[in-house]
């Protein structure tokens, strides 16, 4: 654990997790060079975690799964349970593993990082995640919708995790709170295509301030956390 660093007002907070003082070291020295991010924070159990995230109020979290006292899947629950924190959190694993994502994603973790993904990447994905971006690839988003949108996961995902839709998405209603205007029908049938706020932007031929607001009423009208919920519901609810 590192005495948490003062942090610009307009920097995005980000709080490192995970058992390997040199990963941590490596990710804190990516980050820390960029003039809009910093690193208040470090944890290497997924208990110290919990309670770093409520004393730090981290707007970014990077998880490790595979840590002592309790993993970071049960960290992550724990975390997002907590109504005063609001972090995003990144799932970051050695493992390239469907139960781990489909595990992260239940107990309401935002996006999912290899550990082997460049410096741009891990910067790329705090400033997604900060921004309220779920950080999937296309890929990874497609193996998602395979698992949310059937009653069963796959076969080689355990039983914990094929018994039941996920415990932190919201519940599928049996209509929207208020109906999806057209542009924001075309612009969640895009996100459901993992695009960023740019691509919808040009995509649209409208200005991204404008895409931000309708995702943020597209999010509202779902009751969904974030991105990555909106598109798993919004395929559950036969919209995307």
């Amino acid at each position: 654990m590192t005495t948490p660093a003062p942090a610009p007002a307009s920097a995005i907070r980000v709080l490192l997790v995970d058992d390997h003082v040199m990963l941590r070291a490596g990710f804190r020295t990516i980050l820390d060079t960029q003039p809009d991010i910093t690193v208040v924070g470090e944890a290497a159990t997924g208990a110290d975690a919990v309670a770093q995230a409520s004393a730090l109020r981290p707007d970014v979290i990077t998880m490790d799964v595979q840590m002592p006292d309790m993993d970071g899947i049960e960290a992550t629950r724990r975390i997002v349970a907590d109504p005063e924190v609001g972090a995003a959190i990144a799932i970051v694993t050695t493992f390239d593993r469907d139960d781990y994502l489909y595990q992260a994603l239940d107990a309401g973790a935002s996006g999912f990082l290899l550990k082997n993904a460049g410096a741009e990447d891990l910067i790329a994905a705090v400033r997604a995640l900060a921004a309220g971006d779920g950080m999937l690839s296309p890929e990874v988003t497609r193996r998602v919708l395979t698992r949310f949108t059937t009653t069963s996961a796959p076969a080689s995902a355990p039983a914990s995790v094929a018994a039941s839709p996920p415990a932190s998405a919201p519940h599928t209603p049996t209509a929207l709170v208020d109906p999806l205007t057209d542009r924001e029908a075309e612009v969640l049938v895009l996100l459901a295509d993992a695009r960023s706020n740019a691509e919808i932007a040009n995509a649209l031929f409208i200005g991204e301030a404008t895409v931000k607001t309708h995702v943020s009423r597209i999010l509202q009208k779902l009751g969904a956390r974030d991105r990555v919920q909106a598109v798993v519901l919004a395929h559950r609810l036969g919209l995307a």
